[in-house]
């Protein structure tokens, strides 16, 4: 079992680094407010070392999910580059045009589609599924649609997943997201579902692609940090692409892992990614400088 180092604040490893691949959801806002420490500490390393791009499994292209950040106070001087799971989900979505596609999710997602030339159905007469989500996600859960994704798992019908998010916090409250829709439809029969978000490679690319652009030069993967609160999609994509990660621990799992006084024991905290089956090279609490 390997400990990650448990440190107070960016700084204490900022050095290491020339880049950063920062999440959003969970690590610089929880859908109702932002973080100022989180974004003071991002706009200080930007300053100091080198880009901030803020890689988030939104289901939308990133230019629409700006506007939120901004309402939400976060400030432009936190980030280099913006990418999205809707801006890697969308490629895959062309591929398959015209469909017709059963999309699922809420109105508020209807970029994802902009200037697409898809043709929209239902389950019974669709090609196949783009999911970015719950269409009433502060009502429903996956369960809510077991007897429709049953109807097209047994056609067969491939889903294209926009956002690989199970549960988010919105304010304190947990949210389903289209993950959880995914996993409910492959319990169900359905093929495989695609996945272009975090844990998976395609969003990588994308960010690595942004960051080098901005740093002018080669990356050295060892001088990447990735910084994230969801196990199985933060680290576990971190790890898969073999970047360093500071581990968050009070966001998503914070229950979980966080000692009572809000403080973190490296070897309780080692146990429980080795059995979420992900590691850390670092962690804190809650982002800061």
């Amino acid at each position: 079992m390997s400990t990650p180092e448990i440190i107070s604040g960016l700084s204490a490893i900022a050095d290491r680094y020339d880049v950063v691949l920062c999440d959003v959801w969970g690590v610089i806002h929880n859908g109702r407010e932002s973080s100022a420490a989180a974004c003071d500490a991002l706009v200080r390393f930007r300053e100091r070392h080198g880009p901030v791009v803020l890689i988030s499994n939104a289901p939308r292209p990133s230019h629409a999910v700006i506007p939120q950040l901004d309402v939400l106070g976060v400030p432009r001087e936190a980030w280099s580059a913006f990418v999205t799971s809707g801006d890697a989900t969308r490629a895959l979505l062309a591929m398959r045009a015209p469909g017709p596609v059963w999309a699922i999710g809420p109105e508020t997602d209807a970029p994802l589609y902009a200037d697409l030339p898809l043709q929209f159905a239902g389950p019974e007469d669709a090609a196949f599924i783009s999911c970015s989500g719950l269409y009433r996600d502060e009502e429903e859960t996956p369960d809510d649609y077991r007897a429709t994704l049953a109807v097209a798992a047994g056609r067969g019908l491939p889903m294209v997943c926009a956002n690989p998010d199970r549960l988010v916090h919105r304010g304190t409250k947990l949210i389903w997201c289209a993950g959880g829709l995914a996993d409910l439809y492959e319990q169900l029969g359905g093929p495989k579902v695609i996945m272009a978000g975090k844990p998976y490679p395609a969003i990588y690319d994308l960010a690595l692609r942004e960051a080098q652009s901005l740093a002018g030069k080669a990356l050295d993967p060892r001088r990447v940090l990735c910084i994230g609160d969801g196990a199985p999609t933060d680290l576990l994509g971190a790890n898969n692409q073999n970047l360093d990660v500071l581990f968050v621990a009070g966001g998503l799992h914070g229950e979980h892992v966080l000692e009572p006084n809000g403080g973190l024991e490296a070897r309780r905290l080692g146990s429980w990614l080795a059995g979420a089956g992900v590691k850390a090279s670092s962690a804190v609490p809650a982002l800061a400088w």
